[in-house]
């Protein structure tokens, strides 16, 4: 069985693997958009820690084929976030009208070894550890953290049946993650309203600028038809039936972010909770990605239950959140599977820059390790999903059988070996992409 430590030595075909690997996953979107992947793959150029953010896909193809002796026939069938780093945690406001602190971004979200999201996080940490100067004992000390931490959680979810209650909140946080929570309240719906639109007549529109495009009538229409059927998504108890759900204005978008690179994307306007225009809602509807965990998981079953990735990218929210957006679902336009969620106000994330001590931040990481471990037990009560029919906390519990200072030890060496290997890789992607080794880029 392949080691890390085998991946770390294969010093002649690693460049060559990344590269294939990339091409696998990204061809069709580079050939629809070349100029968005030179972009992106610019901004991966810029250091470790971006380029792993963006190679979800390199992560998955080295994962699939080592020894995981952390996981058992329930425990390689968890749902999970898909591309978790330090940089996927940050703050919503649930269905209840909470503000919590929680992992998000869920479109590589899909059922897997439970083990994979903690293993990603850990080279994430051995990343960032590594950019602060930060000393391997103390890298190791960060990633034991975090694990004790998730396990201690899980164990707790195992022992209790009120799972679905436990949030970080403003009231049961400190520090970095604390002031995000904070950061998130100063917002509000109407800034982010008069940043995007404007009012136009006793209406409200989209302004122009941004990457905004404006429609004709044909695919605004289509838009609208695909945005009526996601509207039969949302689960009966998360409607809001104060709302109209009428459509005021649609744009068009181009996807932005290392993750979203080349998929086409649209804004709709809609009528909020009452006429007043401070209370109008804007959704995204985005083209659902092929999910990294996808591409090696082979059970047909998992893959079968899918309609399409806007589905799987829905649903695998409603399956990791507690308390999901309200407004997550999913259509299909023009053939191609969609995920629609609103575009919030209340989002922030840590700001890693200005957390620089380790007093800061193993306090923070034992927050991302019970958020971790929360996403993996807690499902939202509107979850269609029926792909994971046991209690995830007790098999999670059974598998690790109290040896908690060897996974904690074996997670602590897996992302020490893994970041060295995402720095090697980082260079080695470097010097392909300059040399106009990835097939299908515009030249500058």
């Amino acid at each position: 069985m392949t080691t890390v430590g085998d991946l770390v030595a294969d010093v002649d075909g690693r460049e060559q693997h990344i590269v294939d690997v990339l091409i696998d996953a990204f061809e069709e979107l580079i050939e629809a958009d070349p100029l968005a992947f030179r972009k992106k793959f610019r901004k991966m150029a810029a250091g470790p820690f971006p380029f792993y953010r963006g190679t979800a896909c390199i992560f998955y193809a080295d994962v699939a084929g080592l020894e995981d002796r952390w996981v058992d026939e329930r425990t390689r069938r968890v749902w999970i976030q898909g591309d978790l780093h330090a940089e996927n945690y940050g703050t919503y406001m649930n269905a209840e009208g909470m503000l919590v602190f929680d992992v998000n971004d869920f479109d590589e979200a899909y059922v897997g070894h439970y083990t994979w999201d903690l293993q990603r996080m850990a080279a994430s940490l051995a990343l960032l550890g590594f950019a602060k100067a930060l000393s391997d004992s103390t890298i190791r000390e960060m990633i034991d953290t975090y694990a004790r931490s998730y396990l201690d959680q899980v164990r707790a979810f195992s022992g209790g049946d009120r799972d679905a209650e436990f949030s970080l909140t403003l009231e049961n946080t400190e520090g970095a993650l604390h002031d995000a929570l904070v950061d998130a309240r100063m917002e509000t719906r109407i800034q982010l309203l008069e940043s995007n639109t404007a009012i136009d007549g006793e209406d409200r529109r989209f302004t122009e600028g941004g990457g905004v495009r404006r429609l004709d009538d044909t695919e605004r229409e289509t838009v609208i038809a695909a945005y009526e059927k996601y509207l039969e998504t949302i689960p009966e108890l998360k409607r809001q039936h104060s709302v109209s759900y009428e459509v005021k204005d649609v744009v068009g978008r181009k996807g932005f972010g290392i993750g979203s690179a080349g998929l086409p994307a649209y804004n709709l306007l809609i009528e909020g909770p009452s006429q007043a225009l401070e209370n109008d809602v804007m959704l995204s509807m985005k083209q659902g990605n092929v999910a990294a965990p996808s591409r090696v998981v082979t059970d047909e079953k998992i893959s079968s239950f899918f309609e399409h990735h806007g589905h799987r990218t829905a649903v695998s929210q409603h399956a990791l959140q507690a308390h999901a957006d309200p407004w997550v679902g999913w259509t299909q336009l023009n053939g191609t599977g969609q995920v629609v969620q609103e575009i919030s106000p209340y989002t922030a994330d840590v700001d890693w820059d200005a957390v620089t001590d380790v007093e800061e931040i193993l306090p923070l990481l034992r927050s991302l390790g019970q958020a971790t471990a929360k996403v993996h037990c807690v499902s939202d009560a509107g979850s269609e999903q029926s792909l994971v029919d046991f209690q995830t906390e007790e098999a999670i519990m059974a598998v690790v059988s109290g040896r908690d200072d060897e996974f904690a030890a074996d997670l602590a060496d897996f992302g020490a070996a893994y970041g060295e290997l995402a720095r090697e890789d980082h260079r080695r992607f470097v010097d392909s992409f300059r040399n106009g080794k990835i097939p299908g880029l515009p030249e500058d």
